[in-house]
């Protein structure tokens, strides 16, 4: 055992010679060491997963970029292909129009889905009100 733990374990047991103030006055020392340690793992998990959304965003990234290649060169088969029935301007033109519906239409959808994100953690929030009630409850 490490003498931390030890030394936290022994304070933790509640003496029956103790004052009230004083066995509050741990309550809050305990309470107070125990916010620190869960404020630490958070910040440990929330580390381990930015890792993971970081190598998952580069491969998001690198996909997206294969995507607008093949965006790009199929844009130019099918404007070979209308210059088989049209002007090669005009093809140019059709699948730039193409291009710019398509366009349209993913920004209009993407600025509605991102006006119902909330970033407000509202089950943290809440939590962490339980807790202060609870630390009040637990003081009166």
């Amino acid at each position: 055992m490490s003498s931390e733990y030890t030394t936290a374990n022994e304070s933790s047991q509640p003496n029956i010679n103790q004052s009230l103030g004083s066995l509050v006055s741990q309550l809050s020392s305990d309470l107070s060491k125990l916010m620190q340690q869960e404020l630490q793992l958070a910040k440990v998990e929330l580390r381990e997963e930015a890792a993971k959304a970081g190598k998952g965003a580069g491969m998001l990234g690198g996909a997206g970029f294969a995507g607008w290649m093949a965006a790009l060169f199929l844009s130019l088969t099918a404007m070979w292909a209308l210059d088989k029935a049209m002007d090669l301007t005009w093809a140019a033109l059709i699948v730039t129009i193409i291009w710019g519906v398509l366009g349209a239409v993913l920004f209009s959808m993407g600025r509605k889905a991102l006006r119902e994100v909330n970033p407000k953690p509202e089950q943290t929030i809440d939590s962490l009100k339980e807790d202060a009630q609870w630390v009040k409850a637990q003081r009166n």
